[in-house]
């Protein structure tokens, strides 16, 4: 029958110190150099409301502890059946913004797996094509940044001639929601731009009848 002492000098012991201390130190290296990149990317991306410096600094402990967890659950069998029962019971609340975070917190958490697997060539190559591709569509998306007009008329004829005045100076108008009251008549629409110039603000607001004109930028995701 075995002791406390011999369970303590069975062979799983020796089996966690079997690591190269070099072999730990290179892969931590590489998951801190592309968890900054991740980081840069995300940064270089980010379109929502407000960006959390607190979320992107996470994105580089991920890739960090993720490669740690992994290197020490395929250096010993016994370690990794336990290491899968304490995560079991783990339990995150963090709410998520904006969708596109779920693909940095998975390209994190992938990072972290393939290079604490040993195979940190293809982390480096699909982190690079990675980032390239959201970089590019990234900035598609810039180009194509809509925005909302609200437009505060007193009459109908007001409400026409300031139409017929935005729907020349955007690329493209739709109307999103009106409203008409006691007060006047409250038009929502969503416009793409020709141009940078936002002047034609200005003209609306001029046009007698308007009370008022307000340009305010939309993801496709959240109105203001």
């Amino acid at each position: 029958m075995k002791t406390f002492n011999d369970i303590f000098k069975s062979s799983f012991l020796d089996n966690v110190t079997e690591f190269a201390v070099i072999d730990v130190l290179i892969g931590m290296v590489f998951a801190l150099l592309i968890g900054l990149f991740i980081f840069l990317v995300y940064k270089k991306t980010f379109s929502g409301v407000m960006y959390s410096t607190g979320f992107a600094l996470s994105l580089v402990g991920l890739s960090l502890v993720t490669t740690l967890v992994i290197m020490a659950v395929t250096s010993n069998v016994v370690l990794s059946l336990g290491m899968v029962g304490a995560l079991s019971i783990v339990r995150f609340r963090a709410a998520i913004k904006e969708p596109l975070e779920i693909v940095y917190l998975f390209w994190a958490i992938a990072i972290g797996i393939v290079i604490g697997a040993g195979m940190i060539p293809l982390a480096v190559v699909g982190s690079v094509i990675i980032g390239i591709i959201l970089v590019l569509f990234a900035n598609l998306k810039i180009h194509e940044n809509p925005y909302i007009l609200i437009l505060n008329c007193s009459n109908e004829k007001a409400e026409e001639e300031a139409l017929a005045l935005a729907k020349k100076s955007v690329a493209r108008f739709l109307v999103k929601s009106k409203t008409v009251n006691a007060s006047g008549i409250e038009l929502t629409a969503e416009i793409r731009m020709k141009d940078p110039a936002t002047s034609f603000v200005n003209s609306l607001s001029a046009l007698e009848g308007v009370s008022n004109a307000t340009l305010v930028s939309y993801n496709g995701e959240y109105m203001s």
